[in-house]
């Protein structure tokens, strides 16, 4: 069975820049595209109800992800796009939906969370209990956006794109993570900024002002640690340029901080079989509240 990019759409603007994203996403990847649309049965009076104007609430839902599609097969005509409407709980439906996907495509009101197609804890929920890689895009997010200006300083698609960014621990590190990561920079023909963030212990900060040394050492001491994960990725994938960066401090505020010139923040998320709650770790968390460019977060055991 071939493998799908899944897109969720409820006609939101923040759905219709996921959709546009995964067209994208399709196309470097050489994938179909299949969007689905949650449809949450309402009784049948309500169903039939003028919604707008003489529409009635069933008719707008049908018309959602027909139109999406044909939109999307105008302006990306080389990607095969199908399309779904299934019933149920969103945060359900969509993870069964994803079940054999490569990855899930979901909007993001604005630069706040998780608000709109997914309204708040119904989102975080579909991140937290999807295994496959989920990806949020926030409303607004255009082509040119993941691309640098072209020589005239004008916003491009058709500029290369803007460096990957990966948020990793080098304590725990994990192959999925990092393997999705450099194969999106391979896509892109960009690079991958790698992002490690440390933090003194307590007895070491007290000693700082009067050895600064203890500080520099314990950053080249990491410096290396990052390296020395990273040497066989780069054998791996030579014509990925990667830059590694390492810097005191929060990993959320390091990997924000580079995701400002960012095409895709890669954060790792790991797999919890608590069917209760919504965690996501804290890192991932914060970036997806917060990132400028669209985050993708990948599980792994």
């Amino acid at each position: 069975m071939v493998r799908t990019v899944v897109a969720g759409i409820d006609g939101s603007s923040e759905s219709r820049a996921a959709a546009e994203w995964a067209a994208r996403e399709a196309k470097l990847r050489g994938r179909p595209l299949t969007l689905v649309h949650v449809w949450q049965p309402v009784p049948e009076p309500m169903a039939q109800a003028p919604l707008l104007g003489a529409e009635t609430q069933q008719h707008w839902s049908e018309r959602i992800p027909r139109e999406t599609a044909e939109g999307l097969r105008l302006r990306h005509p080389g990607v095969e796009i199908t399309q779904r409407q299934l019933t149920g709980t969103p945060a359900d439906v969509l993870a069964e939906a994803s079940k054999d996907a490569e990855l899930l495509v979901l909007g993001s009101r604005a630069l706040s969370g998780l608000g709109g197609f997914l309204v708040g804890s119904v989102g975080l929920s579909v991140v937290a209990h999807t295994d496959v890689p989920v990806i949020l895009v926030r409303a607004g997010e255009q082509a040119a956006d993941e691309h640098v200006m072209d020589p005239a300083g004008i916003p491009s698609a058709a500029a290369p794109y803007r460096p990957v960014v990966l948020g990793v621990d080098v304590e725990k590190p994990d192959d999925t993570v990092l393997a999705f990561a450099f194969e999106e920079a391979a896509r892109r023909d960009t690079a991958l900024h790698v992002v490690h963030a440390w933090t003194l212990a307590p007895y070491y900060v007290y000693s700082l002002p009067s050895a600064p040394e203890i500080g520099a050492e314990l950053g080249r001491q990491e410096a290396a640690a990052l390296a020395g994960l990273l040497r066989p990725w780069r054998a791996k994938y030579p014509d990925v340029e990667v830059v590694e960066i390492s810097r005191m401090g929060t990993a959320a505020d390091r990997v924000l901080d580079a995701s400002r010139e960012a095409s895709l923040v890669v954060v790792g998320r790991r797999i919890r079989r608590n069917p209760f709650g919504t965690h996501i770790g804290p890192v991932a968390h914060a970036v997806l509240h917060h990132s400028t460019a669209p985050v993708a977060v990948v599980a792994h055991d």
